[in-house]
């Protein structure tokens, strides 16, 4: 019987055949690696959350082996000596232990705190591209709620992983926390006691907080993210206009291998960025806030940034308190429940009421520069100017602190720019898109200033314009605005060389023109290039 030969290079292939005869899973995976993305920097912003996002998975993964979630007393005897013999829960202990004694565990903190910061931010961000560019309009509605979503439950999530060290700041926001809960009428009181365990502070808290940080908000955020991306490879990717660029196709690169290679090397750099940061920069240094106590209240407890609009929005509202039908509502439970409420709701509904007004059923894959869309643009800018007050609000004592003014004064300073500095800013934010528009129309018309100066035979000076295309009788182009960039400079008209691409050295040569002897331009054949030749020739 003569012996088959082994052939290695046919080895990949027979076992790519034999899972695919049991899993059927060449068809989707050709159709997955054939995806085509469009190719634009704004694109990024989502990236930076999702890569944020598994950076905290793997350094939380790393924290769970040493963190202990009990709220037993225990007596301080580790490394930090400022607070040896000090009385603390165990979480607190077990977090100094992994700040001073565990290789490499401060790092690791810092690190899962800062992408914490990074996750946020990068939904924030990607989320306003989204609303500003319309890329909310339908087919993408599922999308932009499953977005929304994953922006409030990441807020939850970070304010559980701030509040388990059980330090003194944290404690004090856990104390605002429950007061929240308290003000909600006939069922605030269930669900403090429910999660606290007993009054407050309680011994049950940190353990029950610690279960939904390590399972089940990281599981509602992995499931999210899956539904975010399955939609987002089941649609077609939302790009700029431009050349070539239709309603039913996508221009950029497929996901095998461009695409994938630079969402890798991105990955790469938001983890370089994040371990850097964690490296320079100290943040949430518990040991200075020590351990936290019932009776102890310091001034300048602000929590982590994106929660400081809540903390805000609580310090503006007056002192009304309602009582109605054997009830009370309290001042908090306006700007701290109903305020979160309504920012929630109404984002979500945005898309509905805008395709509703605009009588719009249209599919849309094409996106929308900002200022062709002024009135959507003006209330973005509105909502983030009401965000930056409340923000600032946030921390009104540290502002009254270390500029010498009245707590008083920004306090009501706060509640004026909260009325007044979201219609300015919707007023302004519009009057500037329709300039915008306005701008991109005249060179259209008038064409593209060129700098050169002409005098006529009457002694006027004219600027010469280069149309963009074909002109009437009048000189006035006859183009029309197609919702993409118009070029307002002569070099993007081909009027000066491209810059050559490279960073520290070139990595392309720049073409050359065949001029030969005579400075007569020569053919690309044999004959032309020993002219170039002889024409370089010393002399």
């Amino acid at each position: 019987m003569r012996k088959r030969k082994f052939d290695l290079n046919a080895l990949p292939a027979a076992a790519g055949n034999e899972i695919d005869d049991r899993l059927h899973a060449a068809t989707p995976l050709r159709k997955l690696m054939n995806k085509v993305f469009p190719d634009h920097w704004s694109f990024l912003l989502g990236e930076v959350a999702l890569w944020s996002f598994v950076i905290l998975l793997l350094t939380g993964t790393f924290l769970t082996l040493f963190f202990d979630p009990s709220m037993e007393e225990t007596v301080y005897n580790g490394s930090y000596t400022p607070l040896r013999g000090v009385s603390m829960s165990r979480a607190f202990a077990s977090s100094l232990d992994i700040s001073f004694d565990v290789r490499g565990g401060l790092f690791m903190r810092q690190m899962h705190h800062w992408a914490a910061l990074l996750f946020v931010a990068g939904i924030i961000v990607h989320m306003f591209r989204t609303f500003f560019t319309g890329a909310f309009r339908k087919p993408r509605e599922l999308n932009w709620i499953v977005g929304l979503l994953l922006f409030w439950i990441a807020i939850f999530e970070g304010l559980f992983g701030y509040s388990l060290p059980d330090d003194a700041l944290s404690g004090t926001g856990l104390r605002i926390m429950n007061a929240i809960v308290l003000s909600i009428p006939v069922i605030g009181s269930w669900i403090a006691f429910a999660g606290f365990g007993s009054e407050f502070p309680g011994t049950e808290i940190i353990p029950r907080f610690y279960t939904l940080h390590i399972l089940l908000l990281p599981a509602l955020l992995v499931g999210l993210v899956t539904v975010h991306l399955v939609l987002l490879l089941l649609q077609k990717h939302a790009q700029w206009p431009g050349p070539g660029r239709t309603n039913y196709n996508v221009v950029g690169e497929r996901m095998v291998p461009r695409y994938a290679s630079k969402m890798g090397a991105f990955f790469l750099i938001n983890f370089a960025v994040i371990a850097i940061m964690s490296g320079l920069f100290q943040i949430n240094p518990i040991w200075i806030f020590g351990p936290y106590k019932a009776a102890v209240v310091s001034a300048g407890s602000q929590p982590d940034w994106y929660v400081m609009f809540l903390d805000g929005s609580a310090r503006l509202f007056p002192a009304w308190e309602i009582r109605a039908f054997g009830y009370t509502l309290p001042p908090i439970f306006w700007p701290a429940v109903v305020l979160p409420g309504i920012l929630t709701v109404l984002p979500m509904i945005y898309p509905f009421i805008e395709a509703r007004r605009l009588k719009d059923r249209r599919v849309h894959n094409l996106l929308q520069r900002p200022r062709d869309v002024p009135n959507r643009t003006a209330l973005g800018v509105m909502a983030i100017a009401f965000y930056v007050v409340l923000v600032l609000s946030g921390g009104n004592d540290i502002i009254a602190d270390q500029f010498s003014i009245s707590l008083n004064a920004t306090t009501w300073a706060g509640r004026i720019g909260l009325l007044l500095g979201p219609p300015i800013a919707y007023w302004v934010t519009y009057r500037i898109c329709l300039g915008l528009q306005q701008h991109d129309r005249e060179v259209l018309v008038h064409g593209v200033e060129t700098g050169i100066i002409r005098r006529l035979p009457d002694g006027r000076f004219m600027e010469v314009h280069q149309p963009l295309g074909p002109t009437d009788e009048h000189g006035h182009g006859q183009l029309e605005y197609a919702g993409w960039a118009v070029p307002k400079k002569m070099n993007r008209l081909g009027a000066l060389v491209p810059t050559v691409k490279g960073f520290f050295f070139p990595v392309e040569r720049p073409s050359r023109t065949p001029i030969g002897n005579g400075g007569r331009p020569v053919s690309t054949g044999p004959q032309g290039q020993r002219e170039l030749e002889e024409a370089e020739r010393p002399r």
